[in-house]
């Protein structure tokens, strides 16, 4: 369950929210900078593919993000290996139309630890995205345990620190999917992140759970904390949705009632961006006992991870990352 200082913080939280003029959609702080991120930033992975094997038609893929900045999307994600380059590459291609960059907090991900490795990862990213600097550059899925040793052991945070002096990263995190005392020995470095990305979603709280174990830690050093992985997966194959019969709405609901800045969601096409931005225009945080009967509705499927398999197995591993500590592609 929610335990009662997440309850504490949700409240805190909520509270810094706003929604001013010209905006479009409410907003929450990054921590350290006090900059306002949009509630829903647009998954980078899904905005260009269904799955691995069926991409969205490339016009379709900018009219998407196009129409999310119209509606008041400030935050974009994506990472360098996501179908490898092609989603930097085509959102590079929708941010260069017009002044689409300056209206988007841009967000994307190293999935190197070495610092050679982390620098040709930046100028890819900044290549294909037809920019010169990022907003939050994040050391991606920080999930065997030796991660946090080999970022700092093999200077890949020498790189991020370089690349922040040189004005082409603004803001610097990780992420991570798979136990939150991987993110708890992360946060246990010697440096001070400015975000870290987690799973956030209503099975969490049952079985290694990042909302109560990492999300306190974070926001009690000034760390912003954001979520991901909202549905158990991507939207509409979400094992959360699929197997749980829960609507897309009130999961995102929940999402955006815990402590974090922003949920980052998988939209694929029109439609569900048109839900998610319902949502977030028309949020109101979903009182504690709503969400401590939805909690105890999920309680015996959630608590041994059949439905947050990024937790369990290694499924939703990156191949880039399974190769890089010797584990067989699927």
């Amino acid at each position: 369950m929610r335990s009662e200082e997440v309850q504490r913080l949700s409240r805190e939280v909520i509270a810094t929210q706003r929604t001013e003029s010209g905006w479009g959609l409410p907003r929450r702080p990054l921590a350290r900078s006090g900059e306002m991120l949009c509630i829903v930033c647009l998954g980078g992975w899904h905005s260009v593919a269904r799955t691995a094997l069926e991409k969205v038609d490339e016009k379709e893929s900018i009219r998407l993000m196009h129409m999310a900045i119209g509606e008041g999307v400030n935050f974009f994600d994506n990472a360098w290996d996501y179908h490898d380059g092609y989603a930097e590459e085509v959102m590079g291609r929708a941010l260069a139309s017009g002044n689409s960059r300056d209206q988007v907090f841009l967000m994307t991900k190293n999935c190197e630890r070495d610092y050679e490795g982390s620098k040709r990862n930046l100028e890819e990213s900044l290549r294909r995205l037809q920019t010169d600097r990022l907003d939050l550059w994040m050391f991606h899925e920080i999930n065997y345990d030796n991660d946090p040793d080999w970022v700092f052991e093999r200077g890949g945070i020498r790189a991020a620190i370089e690349a922040k002096k040189a004005g082409k990263v603004r803001h610097i995190g990780f992420t991570g999917h798979k136990d939150p005392r991987i993110h708890t020995k992360m946060l246990a470095q010697p440096f001070e992140w400015d975000a870290v990305l987690m799973p956030i979603n209503v099975m969490d709280a049952h079985y290694r759970s990042f909302l109560n174990e990492v999300v306190p830690a974070c926001r009690e050093r000034g760390i912003t904390p954001l979520g991901m992985k909202g549905f158990g997966g991507g939207w509409p194959q979400g094992r959360i949705l699929e197997k749980m019969g829960l609507d897309a709405a009130q999961l995102l609901r929940y999402n955006l009632s815990q402590p974090t800045a922003a949920q980052i969601v998988g939209i694929t096409d029109i439609e569900q961006l048109k839900v998610a931005v319902n949502v977030a225009r028309n949020f109101e945080a979903m009182p504690d006992a709503e969400q401590q009967a939805l909690l105890e509705r999920v309680r015996n499927e959630a608590g041994d991870g059949r439905y947050e398999a990024f937790k369990s197995t290694n499924e939703f591993d990156g191949a880039h990352h399974r190769k890089q500590h010797e584990f067989a592609l699927a």
